[in-house]
């Protein structure tokens, strides 16, 4: 397939340097944008069609880019110096600007090298018992393993009780010994260590599991309809041994821990919708400044006029949710309900504009690759990767139903 884009896609015009002004936005966020910018820029963008559109396999896995974030100082964003990060005084806000700017070319990156290592699994390693916390996060900052985050069963995935969930590790001389199935695993067919929540004498804990363990068993990648860079597998554990020392999270703090990622890891969502639909707003202004119909330019109609400010108005709201609830996290205040609504909105907002994006496109919206000039058009991709947003990481509907919860108490919703 040829990677050739048409020509009004090599100098697409950012609009949110027209629509987004970031001048609330702390002084080493607004510096930090613009290096994240420049690296997916220059390591991202010529790369985006081979990322966006490769079928699943353990061989996709683009390790040459992690080993560039790495280089590049991203996975140093998210944590304190005593670890090798850069010790900002914003990390989540950060981490989340890291994710915008890296979705605008590859959803699949921002999910799996980024929110996956960084936040999901980094962040509950950030959390584990010193010598857990110390050993593993440098090499995690480092590049030099891959890491997965283990919640979600066949029968247990937005439902993560220890009554649904039947990954068991029982108790045994030295530490346990861990039997179950995972399902939905990001990087599981690449990872190096993993952070596996499972029920212990009915409690359910949080263990790190060595991957390359004996009894250690990992299928093949599983073939989605989109975001199909952040690969997927079933993960069986036969009777591994876990040793006393990799307890992440005590008996009856397993959850606990993983929550407290996963509402992390629902900011980064939104982040990663807001990217996505930035793209295809650009891609769509572009079109529709160029395209003629009737007479008259495509923007010069209306209809499109107003639709695409009413998305501008959406992408900024996403935006501007994604940011209130990272700094909240940087405050040390629970963010709450803001995760939720930066989930919900951020993962909604690429699905809208995405699909009117495609619609004033007309067929090239539709297209792959044209065969008569070997031009690539991104936005199936887009809108094939953005309606994973909506399902995963605790499904919009839970998210909603948190919200409802806030503003109408619990003695009514439940």
């Amino acid at each position: 397939m040829s990677t050739a884009t048409p020509v009004v896609l090599s100098s697409l015009r950012r609009t949110a340097n027209d629509l987004f002004d970031d001048f609330l936005l702390p002084p080493e966020i607004v510096t930090l944008r613009a290096q994240v910018r420049e690296f997916a820029d220059t390591v991202l963008a010529p790369r985006a069609v081979e990322l966006n559109t490769a079928e699943e396999s353990k061989d996709v896995f683009p390790h040459d880019i992690l080993r560039q974030m790495a280089a590049a100082g991203l996975y140093e964003i998210p944590y304190p110096e005593d670890v090798g990060g850069r010790g900002l005084e914003h990390r989540m806000l950060a981490t989340a600007t890291v994710l915008e700017e890296l979705a605008y070319y590859s959803p699949g990156v921002a999910s799996a090298l980024y929110d996956g290592q960084a936040i999901l699994v980094g962040k509950t390693l950030e959390a584990a018992p010193a010598h857990i916390r110390n050993d593993y996060l440098p090499m995690l900052i480092r590049g030099e393993i891959v890491g997965s985050f283990a919640t979600s069963e066949p029968a247990a995935s937005t439902d993560l009780s220890a009554q649904a969930m039947k990954t068991i590790a029982r108790r045994v001389e030295g530490g346990f010994r861990l039997s179950g199935q995972k399902r939905w695993i990001t990087n599981s067919c690449v990872a190096d260590i993993m952070t596996v929540l499972c029920v212990v004498d009915g409690e359910q804990a949080m263990l790190l599991v060595d991957m390359h363990e004996d009894g250690v068993h990992v299928g093949d990648p599983d073939r989605k309809m989109g975001n199909r860079l952040q690969l997927t597998s079933d993960v069986y554990f036969d009777d591994v041994f876990v040793a006393n020392d990799q307890v992440i999270a005590a008996p009856g703090s397993g959850l606990r821990a993983a929550l407290a990622s996963l509402a992390l890891g629902r900011i980064g969502i939104g982040a990663v919708g807001v990217g996505m639909a930035q793209r295809s707003f650009d891609l769509a202004v572009a079109h529709m400044r160029e395209r003629s119909a009737f007479g008259k330019k495509l923007a010069e109609f209306q209809h499109w006029q107003f639709r695409f400010a009413e998305h501008a108005i959406a992408i900024e709201s996403a935006r501007s949710l994604y940011q209130k609830a990272a700094l909240k996290v940087d405050s040390r205040r629970v963010p709450e309900p803001e995760a939720s609504m930066a989930k919900v909105s951020g993962s909604r907002v690429p699905v809208d504009v995405t699909r009117d994006a495609i619609q004033v496109h007309g067929g090239y919206g539709f297209l792959r690759e044209l065969s008569a000039d070997g031009c690539s058009y991104p936005l199936e991709s887009i809108w094939r990767d953005c309606k994973i947003g909506e399902i995963y990481e605790g499904a919009n509907e839970v998210q909603l139903w948190s919200i409802a919860r806030a503003a109408l108490g619990r003695d009514l919703t439940g």
